[in-house]
């Protein structure tokens, strides 16, 4: 999966503005601001999240954005999908479609396995959880085997 800077700074925005309190409304600047995203580029963002009902948006002296349902009801993957489109396609082609026979066939599997991975970490994390850094355990531990992996690869470093 390759995340768009469009899609890393929105899921940035949405856990910034899910650490606000209920009612409190974040402006633009301040969003920007609070996360280093460029603000013309947030508000195109922005636009996006409240088409797609993620973020309400108010007008006037007391104006900016808010969540339009709680940070616990908004998965990473709400956000993502919304940015992006779906998490994770081979060519823009269904996976029940694709052409593979013979020696790759097993490779529908392969990408099914991959999506459902994902799904599994995007879908089940939420905003809220990402800003509390309480993160679901299966997350942690996915994140921990990868840790040590990087571990693994880059071997034992010599003191220089």
């Amino acid at each position: 999966m390759r995340m768009s800077a469009k899609a890393e700074y929105a899921v940035r925005a949405m856990v910034e503005l899910a650490t606000v309190e209920d009612g409190v409304r974040v402006t633009t600047d301040e969003l920007a601001s609070a996360q280093g995203i460029p603000p013309q580029f947030l508000v195109d963002i922005l636009s996006a999240l409240r088409a797609d009902h993620l973020v309400r948006s108010h007008r006037g002296r007391d104006g900016g954005y808010e969540l339009s349902r709680p940070g616990t009801q908004i998965s990473i993957a709400d956000v993502l999908r919304c940015i992006d489109g779906p998490l994770a396609s081979v060519r823009d082609i269904g996976l029940g479609d694709l052409p593979y026979s013979g020696p790759t066939a097993a490779l529908t599997d392969v990408w099914r396995a991959l999506r459902a991975s994902m799904r599994s970490v995007l879908e089940q994390t939420s905003l809220a959880d990402v800003a509390a850094g309480a993160l679901p355990e299966h997350v942690n531990r996915l994140a921990a085997d990868y840790r040590d992996q990087e571990t693994l690869r880059r071997g034992p470093r010599s003191a220089s």
